[in-house]
């Protein structure tokens, strides 16, 4: 039978009803759209921001120094994917999330058999998860259902669409390599892999990588450090599937699985804790921050001030800044012995605090004096009691060495000649110099550069210090001590090329306690220009010294200030510094002294005038040095202040040919006269020159028929004691031999030594008293401010 034509639909007919419902397809696509634009503008996903992350401290090699937990005590290392080993990333995608790089958000795959396995069973068996969706329920984790539940699941799909939207596929998986849970405290690769494994995730081996792609799937139950046996079954299942999907050969996954499982117990890193602190607070909102320190060595640098100070008395710390002289970048600082000791104050950075810095300024005042032409390495400088405007400076064991170079006042770092010579320069000039150098000095409120600066009447940090005296290797050039790569570099002049060169041979030729100058040393250590300091009240112990490579500084104190007894700079701090210097990375260029600049020049010259020897008449030379001398220049020895005082220096006089007998202009006799000269020493200087040398330097007697012409110096006797006296206690006697002493012959101030030390201070004839103890012989000298002297020699019996 056949159909009418009219019976069959006509095509017309339906393509109508397709164009009548095209608007509305149309139309609820573009609202569906929109409500989901809405949706997504009204709900959000929670993406991290920069305040909610931990922050990481690493050295300059990457090595994590200090991490800081973010707000919720979690500790998360960035971890970007090109900085992850690829090992890693083949493991986690292949294991994870195969289709990662080309799905939505959802593999539709997964999910309709995850959906099939729930109709089935009633529950769900397998996830279907992708990375995207691992990331929403990371960042969605206090929000919802259970993850497990099917409105859990639901609101990840649509959390990993919003993710897909709004972030690219690196950021996506950047999201899920710094937040996987991987046990504890510790989110994301990298910082699981320095708490379990003590290495970065670059560098991960294939069990590595396949330990730490499984890790998250139950953070708690596969811990390797509580449970390793179940995290090697799950390591091992990883490799079973990598080694299926040919992704890694059969024989790099057998080599994988004899690998053990060894974790470490999980602890943040606490190294150079008081630096990383101090950069976080300058970079708030940098979430990894680089440093310049050597992580190897700043581990063993710390191990080692613990060790050697674990002894010091209660409240005592310590700190140490080792700096490359080149960059100017530090590679090791301890800021305190302890972070954590509250007894010691752990947790005051001493690298940075105000302290006096005791001795260590004067190198650079030897150094300006260099510069100004004042002295040579030579000069003739007098360490005796003086008085300066009322100031009047002591050496640290109150002992005087009378007449000295200034190689050697800098190397015994005598007080007296460094008081004489700042005196000269003028404190505010050089106060000033320093500061313009980067050495920024605090004074007491309202106090002014004086002269107890030079001793450390001032305050200043340790890194100022060590960036200053990094200035004697770098050609006379201080600098701002650089913590980071990225951070400025601050040259300041601070000497010439010349003055630093020689400041360093002087500091570099002194011998290391125990040593004699000259000591042969087979093992090549390199040379060290060191200075110790001590400040008031055993305070502040400092020892500052440096190669061509490096300069390393020590301190050692009480952060709240209290003295420390006994404890100074060649005793606490010098030993630590040769250690860390002999440690630290060398060359042959260390052992020897770098090349001498131009100015510099090796020339004799004579004592006392200080000039240079070939211009003196060989008489007037009584003591002859080599002195690196700068420019030229050879100053001729300091005049005394005193007007008193017959000047230093070449004294010119006629004497009687006949007779010899010094002349002065006005004789009552006729004389013939013919010119004469003597070379005359510091009047201070006298107590201390052998008696030959008083007499070469002492002009003749003056003719009985010449008027005086105050060429003679004024003559001190010591009333009290006679020299040679034999000194007993008296029967039952207890003490000292106790006397009284005066000087006659002078209204002037009279300092008193015994054996070279500091006894007394009087004036004019003013009697004191002194008691003598101990048995064998001794020297006493009295000296008054004229130059004018006298000493005997007695001996206490036993």
């Amino acid at each position: 039978m056949r159909l009418s034509r009219a019976a069959a639909p006509a095509p017309s007919a339906g393509r109508s009803r397709w164009r009548r419902l095209l608007p509305w397809l149309r139309w609820g696509t573009v609202a569906l759209l929109l409500s989901l634009l809405a949706l997504d503008l009204a709900f959000p996903p929670k993406l991290p921001s920069g305040g909610d992350t931990s922050v990481l401290v690493v050295a300059a090699d990457g090595t994590p120094l200090r991490a800081f937990a973010d707000a919720q005590g979690v500790w998360r290392y960035p971890a970007a994917p090109d900085a992850v080993s690829p090992l890693y990333l083949q493991a986690l995608l292949a294991y994870e999330d195969r289709w990662f790089r080309r799905h939505p958000g959802v593999n539709p795959v997964a999910m309709l058999r995850a959906a099939w396995q729930w109709a089935r069973g009633g529950r769900i068996v397998s996830g279907g998860s992708t990375l995207s969706m691992q990331v929403a329920r990371i960042l969605d984790r206090d929000a919802g259902p259970s993850t497990r539940s099917l409105g859990g699941k639901l609101r990840q799909v649509l959390r990993a669409l919003q993710l897909e939207a709004r972030l690219s596929k690196d950021q996506i998986l950047q999201l899920y390599l710094e937040r996987a849970p991987f046990g504890g405290t510790i989110e994301g690769v990298e910082a699981a892999s320095w708490a379990y494994l003590g290495k970065p995730s670059a560098r991960l081996s294939h069990a590595e990588a396949a330990l730490l792609a499984v890790l998250p799937q139950a953070p708690s139950r596969l811990r390797p450090d509580r449970h390793p046996e179940a995290a090697q079954r799950a390591r091992d299942k990883v490799l079973a599937r990598m080694a299926a999907r040919g992704i890694w050969s059969r024989d790099v996954v057998d080599d994988a699985r004899i690998e053990a499982v060894v974790a470490r117990s999980l602890r943040p890193p606490m190294s150079a804790a008081l630096l990383a602190q101090r950069l976080r607070a300058a970079q708030p909102r940098q979430a990894r921050i680089v440093s310049t320190l050597d992580a190897g060595l700043q581990r063993t640098l710390e191990e080692r001030v613990a060790a050697y100070f674990s002894d010091l008395p209660e409240r005592t710390s310590a700190a140490l800044l080792v700096v490359d002289n080149a960059t100017m970048e530090a590679r090791a600082y301890v800021g305190s012995l302890d972070l954590l000791d509250r007894r010691r104050l752990g947790h005051v950075d001493m690298v940075q605090a105000w302290r006096s810095p005791g001795s260590t300024l004067k190198p650079f005042l030897y150094g300006m004096a260099l510069d100004d032409g004042l002295i040579h390495s030579e000069s003739l400088l007098v360490d005796a009691p003086q008085s300066f405007g009322g100031y009047r400076p002591g050496n640290f064991d109150a002992a005087f060495n009378g007449p000295v170079g200034a190689a050697t006042a800098l190397r015994l770092s005598l007080n007296v000649p460094a008081v004489d010579l700042l005196d000269r320069v003028g404190p505010a000039r050089f106060a000033a110099r320093l500061d313009n150098a980067g050495i920024g000095l605090r004074f007491p409120r309202g106090a002014t550069p004086n002269l107890s600066l030079i001793l450390g009447g001032t305050g200043a940090r340790l890194e100022d210090l060590v960036g200053a005296h990094a200035a004697l290797h770098r050609a006379g050039i201080a600098g701002r001590v650089r913590y980071t790569p990225d951070a400025p570099v601050v040259d300041r002049r601070l000497l010439s090329p010349g003055a630093a060169w020689i400041v360093r041979e002087i500091l570099a030729s002194n011998p290391r306690p125990g040593e004699r100058e000259g000591m042969f040393d087979p093992g090549g250590r390199p040379r060290v220009a060191w200075k110790t300091g001590t400040s008031y009240g055993f305070r502040d112990a400092w020892a500052i010294g440096g190669t061509r490579r490096h300069t390393v500084g020590v301190w050692v104190g009480r952060p709240d200030g209290t003295p420390l007894p006994g404890q100074y700079g060649a005793i606490t701090a010098l030993p630590l510094l040769f250690e860390v210097v002999d440690s630290l990375p060398r060359s042959r260029a260390d052992a020897v002294s770098p090349p001498m600049p131009e100015g510099v020049a090796r020339q004799w010259i004579c004592w006392p005038l200080g000039t240079a020897a070939e211009a003196q008449d060989g008489a007037l030379c009584q003591r002859r040095f080599e002195a690196w001398t700068l420019g030229g220049a050879v100053p001729p020895t300091f005049a005394e202040r005193d007007a008193r005082l017959w000047s230093a220096g070449l004294a010119r006089f006629d004497v009687d040919a006949r007779t010899g007998l010094r002349l002065s202009p006005d004789c009552a006799l006729p004389h013939p006269r013919q010119p004469a000269a003597v070379a005359r020493w510091p009047a201070l200087a006298s107590p201390w020159l052998p008696a030959a040398v008083r007499r070469a330097s002492r002009p003749p007697p003056l003719s009985p028929d010449c008027a005086e012409d105050g060429r003679d110096l004024a003559e001190l006797r010591i009333e009290g004691l006679a020299d040679g006296a034999a000194l007993a206690r008296s029967p039952g006697e207890a003490g000292g031999i106790r006397l009284s002493l005066r000087a006659l012959g002078t209204d002037a101030e009279v300092q008193w030594l015994l054996d070279g030390r500091w006894i007394a201070t009087t004036r004019g004839g003013n009697a004191f008293q002194h008691a003598f103890e101990g048995a064998g012989p001794r020297r006493l000298t009295a000296l008054a401010a004229t130059g004018a002297w006298a000493s005997l020699e007695f001996r206490i019996l036993p």
